[in-house]
C-alpha cells in the first residue's frame, strides 16, 4: 500500500514563515497577522477524510459489513490472483456475474478455461489437464479420447466431482462470501492508494487473520484481500461493468451427458 505524501515539510504547520522587514506600520502588522491566522487555521482544519465515501471515519467491523454490503449490491466483478484451495494453489483471472462467469486457471500442472451461463459449466483445457484426469480414471480416459478433447469445452455434468470442484469459482456470490470474510480481531490499519484509488487497509489478529484494503472514494468496494495464513492474494476490480457470457458454438462442445465421469 502507498502511503499518502504529507501536505507539507514536516512541521510545517507549526512553523512561523519568514517576513521581510518592513517597518513596524499598523497595517504591515494587520496583514501579516492575517495571513499567519489563515495559514493555522487551514493546517488546524485539515480533514484526512475529505471528498472520500466516509468509511475511513468509522471502525474496522462497519467498515467490513460496509464492504461486504457494496460487492453483495454489485453485479460484477473481476477478481484475479493467487488462491489456495483444498490443497491445490490456483493462479485465476474470473469476471463473475449473476449468471455465470468466464475467466481462467491454472496450476503448475496445467491450464484451463471455465465458462458457466446459467447452470451449464463449460471446460476447456490443455493437454496437461486431460492427462491428469486419464491417469486419475484409466478405464474411463484412454489417451485417444483425451486427445479429442483438447481445444474443445467439456460442458460437465453436474454431478460429476468437476463440476463440485470447479463450479465454486464462477458464482460469485459464493467465491466472495468465502473470501471476505477475515478471522480474528479487526482493527484499522494504513490508509493509502491502490491503481490510483485511496484506500483503507483493515486487518483481522494484526493481519495474521487478512487483510483488506477497501475504497475510499465511490463505493466502498473491496479492492485487495490478502488471505490469512499466506492461502492467496486477489485483487477486485471491475466492480459493475459488463460480464459478456455466451454459450460455446455446438461445434466446439462436448456434452459428456450425465451417466460419464471425468473427474477424480
Amino acid at each position: 500500500m502507498t502511503a499518502f505524501p504529507s501536505a507539507g515539510p514536516a512541521g510545517a504547520c507549526s512553523r512561523r514563515p519568514a517576513v521581510p522587514h518592513r517597518g513596524r506600520g499598523a497595517a504591515l502588522t494587520a496583514a501579516v497577522s492575517a495571513v499567519l491566522a489563515g495559514a493555522l487555521t487551514g493546517c488546524a482544519t485539515e480533514d484526512p477524510d475529505a471528498g472520500t465515501n466516509g468509511v475511513g471515519k468509522l471502525p474496522a467491523d462497519a467498515i467490513q459489513t460496509k464492504a461486504q454490503t457494496a460487492a453483495r449490491g454489485a453485479g460484477t466483478v473481476r477478481l484475479s490472483g493467487n488462491l489456495v484451495s483444498q490443497g491445490r494453489t490456483y493462479k485465476l483471472d474470473m469476471r463473475l456475474g449473476p449468471e455465470g462467469a468466464r475467466g481462467e486457471l491454472s496450476t503448475k500442472a496445467a491450464t484451463f478455461q471455465l465458462l458457466r451461463v446459467g447452470d451449464a459449466l463449460y471446460l476447456k483445457a490443455d493437454a496437461g489437464f486431460w492427462a491428469r484426469e486419464k491417469n486419475a480414471n484409466p478405464s474411463k480416459n484412454d489417451e485417444a479420447a483425451a486427445a479429442k478433447l483438447v481445444g474443445k469445452y467439456v460442458k460437465v455434468p453436474s454431478k460429476d466431482p468437476v463440476y463440485k470442484r470447479f463450479s465454486g469459482f464462477t458464482d460469485k456470490d459464493v467465491l466472495l462470501g468465502s473470501l471476505l470474510g477475515l478471522h480474528g480481531k479487526l482493527a484499522t490499519g494504513d490508509r493509502g492508494t491502490l491503481d490510483g484509488t485511496r484506500t483503507i487497509r483493515i486487518a483481522a489478529a494484526q493481519g495474521a487473520g487478512g487483510t483488506l484494503d477497501v475504497s475510499l472514494e465511490g463505493k466502498p468496494y473491496p479492492l485487495r484481500l490478502r488471505r490469512a495464513g499466506g492461502a492467496g492474494e486477489v485483487r477486485l476490480t471491475d466492480w459493475g461493468q459488463p460480464v459478456q457470457l455466451q454459450a460455446p458454438a455446438d461445434s466446439q462442445i462436448i456434452d459428456y451427458g450425465k451417466s460419464i465421469t471425468i473427474g477424480d
